[in-house]
């Protein structure tokens, strides 16, 4: 066997899970089983205040460029909406961090959701062009071998974007399951890697536990009727573990129950709300069974302790809905195709339908995802701490002492800037003759180490118009159409009391900073296009869902 990356350079893993709440995860305070997540937390370092990008593609864009999402090109999502910073693909002006660190000797893997390269619709597949100048793959982006799902979300069971390196594929077996294969192929890709004598950087993106509903029917019976105490017991329980732990500080009163959510005393179907999480809670505990495949390759080819791991959630929970009478209005693309079996796929939350299998595609809707993220406020899409706040872990025997919590606020482009300080990689100037925006991230190898840091920069998110900034102690954020929110974050980090008028220079203040910054991203007032709104939301929260733009000073 050729000699062990473990002689030159650490490998590195990143895991990102999807649509995962800040409280999904049982050393974050979950009751759902997490065995092997849990192990690399409490082994290693649990960050407190990650931020993430508020919705998948932004988020996975400031990943993999150390970049704000708009400089990579994704200001919004996929779609190209007609200026360079919402182009929806990532643009020749970043470098990804399978890029840099293929310039620096390691060989690249990527197992999992790319979804940043462009748009696809299954209502259209014969006119797809992967690989062509707006939909780049992630075999032209810097990874020397990939499997995974192209776009956002699909059929767990039966997947239509389905690809292997650089050709789509096909699914033929009843016994496939994506969360299962985008682990084993992970583990495949380590074993590879190990046999070539090369260290790696690696990518594992699971689409779980982002809907549809779909997992293994003797995984959601071991839920079933644990969710029945309903929405409110569980935040609750969910919210003492949390403090038990040292995850949250003991001072922060949870936030109420979201006011789209119903007292589950009123609500009629307990049944199905019960299943709808169990089935959730059980793509979970698949994901961490194939956490625990990962490891264990590691461990069994003797390059666990060499291997900086870091885990973590796109954005926070979703309180996206499907129904039958839905606001899509058209077909929709997930019933062009049928199953394997040649049976009719259903689209929507149909309480006689129960979620799981191949031919429902549901999700687990808005009080739910009110339970995943525990204690805070509000969802995936919007900044506020619920929408942006992930678990996020970073695991390396060999380097980090286990059994810390640390609580400084960082944000997702930070992790590009730390793997190029593990990896001893140099971020570029250029790169295939392009000039390369200058990294945004910064590193914190310092907090791996047990050492003082502090970010120097403030942490700016936007999407959609949602937007915020974090100085310090201080949070200004707001809702598209509302005005801003102040919140003192040491003592009010689940921004109950808003002390805008009482902060009114400080508010002017930070609100000018973050315009500069938003001038320097390239982001432009919501919507880029009138067209191109909020879906897939009732309620109070289905404002950013109206055609209309914001009133004067909304934004601006």
């Amino acid at each position: 066997m050729p000699d062990s990356p473990t002689a030159t350079k650490p490998n590195v893993i990143i895991i990102m899970v999807d649509d995962l709440g800040f409280s999904d995860v049982g050393c974050y305070g979950s009751e759902i089983s997490t065995p092997n997540i849990d192990a690399l937390g409490t082994g290693g370092v649990r960050f407190t205040q990650m931020y993430n990008g508020a919705r998948c593609c932004p988020s996975r864009a400031a990943l993999l460029t150390g970049l704000h999402p708009h400089q990579a090109g994704i200001g919004q999502m996929s779609q190209d909406l007609g200026y360079p910073a919402y182009q929806g693909f990532l643009n020749q002006s970043s470098v990804t961090i399978a890029e840099v660190m293929g310039q620096s000797g390691y060989r690249t893997l990527m197992s999992g959701k790319w979804h940043v390269g462009g748009s696809y619709d299954a209502r259209s597949r014969d006119e797809w062009n992967p690989g062509d100048e707006t939909h780049p793959m992630p075999t032209q982006r810097g990874f020397d071998t990939y499997f995974g799902l192209l776009e956002a979300a699909d059929s767990f069971w039966n997947p239509k974007s389905l690809t292997l390196q650089e050709t789509l594929i096909k699914n033929e077996s009843p016994e496939f399951h994506l969360t299962d294969a985008i682990a084993e192929h992970a583990a495949n890709q380590i074993d590879e890697s190990i046999d070539m004598g090369k260290p790696f950087f690696q990518y594992v993106a699971f689409t779980a536990p982002h809907w549809p509903l779909h997992a293994w029917e003797e995984d959601i019976a071991k839920y079933e009727g644990r969710y029945m105490q309903g929405w409110d017991a569980i935040r609750t329980a969910r919210h003492e573990e949390m403090k038990g732990l040292g995850i949250i500080d003991p001072k922060w009163p949870i936030s109420a129950r979201d006011e789209d959510s119903p007292p589950w005393e009123s609500v009629a179907n307990k049944e199905y709300e019960d299943i709808k999480m169990a089935t959730y809670s059980a793509m979970i505990e698949q994901v961490d069974r194939g956490v625990g495949r990962i490891v264990e390759t590691l461990k069994s080819r003797g390059e666990f302790e060499n291997t900086l791991i870091m885990f973590l959630s796109d954005n926070g929970g979703c309180a996206e809905l499907f129904q039958e009478d839905d606001d899509w209005g058209e077909a929709s693309q997930w019933e062009t195709e049928p199953t394997l079996e040649g049976l009719p796929v259903r689209v929507g939350n149909i309480p006689e339908l129960r979620p799981g299998p191949d031919t429902t595609f549901q999700a687990v809707e808005l009080p739910w995802a009110n339970v995943s993220d525990t204690p805070f406020r509000l969802f995936k899409r919007w900044i506020h701490e619920g929408g942006i706040t992930t678990p996020f872990i970073a695991h390396w025997p060999s380097v980090i002492d286990g059994g810390q919590i640390r609580h400084e606020p960082m944000q997702i482009i930070d992790i590009a800037a730390t793997i190029y300080d593990v990896g001893g990689a140099a971020y570029p100037t250029e790169f295939s003759d392009h000039d390369i925006t200058p990294i945004e991230g910064e590193s914190f190898l310092a907090a791996l180490t047990q050492k003082a840091w502090a970010r120097e920069k403030p942490i700016f998110v936007e999407h959609e118009g949602n937007r915020g900034v974090r100085m310090g102690d201080w949070k200004l954020v707001a809702e598209w159409e509302g005005p801003w929110e102040l919140y003192n974050m040491a003592d009010d980090r689940t921004e109950l009391n808003d002390l805008a008028e009482s902060e009114s220079t400080r508010l002017a203040a930070m609100q000018k900073t973050y315009f500069e910054w938003a001038e320097h991203a390239g982001v432009r007032e919501w919507p880029v296009l009138p067209s191109v709104v909020a879906k897939r939301l009732k309620g109070k929260h289905a404002h950013i869902s109206q055609h209309r733009r914001p009133p004067s000073g909304g934004m601006r």
